[in-house]
């Protein structure tokens, strides 16, 4: 049996392509490592974020902007669908600023964004203490203020994750667990991709494998140069429900749970709770909402990002096997939306188009002269 596109991995970035590659009518098989990899998918925050995103980067501002405007009929789509609320509600989102210090750094960051983008397009703007009361309840007395975009929301990464997965079976998609991929090679006029699951014969192969692409990449000519970057969150018990509108840090979800984040470590590939990065993000949390304090932890996690030098996505086609992509970001919730309506349909047409250039591989090497 040959696909039109496999795709490599089953996370979120995997999952929203091939889900758009259905949607087109594709052929779809998803080959997925399982639950032994590495998934960022299940550790993620949650955020649908536009603010702050691509600094030193226009572009990718432009991108997280687009996909943020696509989210809400991208979620009200799946839910009709599928029947999985994605708990994805577009209220805004405030970045709390816990000294004056914080505030000049982040007014520069939004003045500096302003200047590229103008300041109605790029939508964020610095909000004093005395409004962000009205907006926010139960700020401790160290917030001096806070960065708000209307762009901004957050989701439930595992009912999207579950709603994509559910949507692509709907859709006449595959799905193979336990399929390591071993071997990418030219077959007549596609590709024949080898894995412990088996072989499978497809005309363009997709890699969305997170950090597993930066093996992956060379089969098939690729240099894909992303590393791990760790993030621990710790989770509340569930509480009364508080605010819908998520802070960088802190978020409640539809459950009333508290989520507290997020860490960003340099540890390889260790996944190890480390309790005094836990107490790092449990005082700044109570900083900004003292009321936290009176909540009990009852788990925590810790999640591995998939980076690349500069943070921003790597996206490519293969010179040497054309028909193969790789696709690689940190932000799979925020681009989900993005990655299913955008980026499939030019993947579909069997190459990449504007704005992708930008997140071409090629830059790092002009950067590095």
């Amino acid at each position: 049996m040959s696909y039109d596109t496999i795709v490599v991995g089953g996370g979120l970035v995997g999952a929203a392509i091939a889900r758009g590659l259905c949607k087109l009518g594709e052929k779809v098989l998803v080959l997925d490592e399982g639950d032994v990899a590495f998934r960022a998918s299940r550790g993620n925050f949650g955020l649908v974020w536009v603010q702050s995103k691509g600094d030193g980067m226009p572009e990718y501002a432009r991108w997280s902007r687009h996909s943020a405007d696509v989210w809400p009929e991208f979620s009200q789509d799946l839910l009709e669908e599928t029947g999985i609320d994605t708990a994805y509600h577009k209220a805004g989102g405030a970045h709390l600023c816990l000294s004056e210090e914080a505030w000049e750094r982040q007014s520069a960051l939004i003045k500096r964004m302003h200047n590229v983008h103008g300041a109605a397009e790029y939508g964020a703007v610095m909000i004093e203490r005395k409004e962000l009361d009205t907006m926010l309840p139960g700020l401790g007395p160290d917030v001096v203020g806070a960065s708000w975009s209307p762009h901004d929301g957050h989701a439930s990464p595992l009912y999207l994750l579950r709603a994509l997965h559910d949507s692509i079976a709907r859709s006449g998609g595959e799905y193979r667990a336990e399929a390591r991929v071993e071997g990418i090679a030219k077959e007549g006029s596609g590709y024949r991709v080898t894995t412990r699951a088996g072989s499978f014969s497809g005309a363009k192969v997709v890699l969305a494998a997170g950090l597993g692409n930066r093996s992956l990449g060379p089969l098939v000519g690729l240099e894909v140069p992303v590393f791990p970057q760790k993030g621990q969150i710790l989770v509340t018990e569930r509480t009364e429900m508080k605010f819908s509108m998520p802070t960088l840090f802190v978020r409640q979800t539809d459950e009333g749970s508290f989520l507290l984040g997020d860490s960003h470590e340099d540890a390889g590939f260790d996944l190890t709770s480390r309790p005094g990065i836990m107490a790092d993000i449990a005082t700044r949390a109570i900083r900004s909402f003292p009321f936290l304090k009176n909540l009990r932890l009852i788990r925590s996690w810790a999640a591995l990002r998939v980076m690349s030098p500069d943070g921003f996505p790597i996206y490519q086609q293969s010179e040497s096997h054309p028909g193969v992509f790789s696709v690689n970001c940190h932000s799979g919730v925020t681009l989900a939306g993005a990655h299913a309506r955008t980026l499939a349909p030019m993947i579909a047409r069997g190459r990449l188009e504007e704005p992708m250039s930008a997140f071409s591989r090629k830059r790092l090497h002009v950067q590095a002269h």
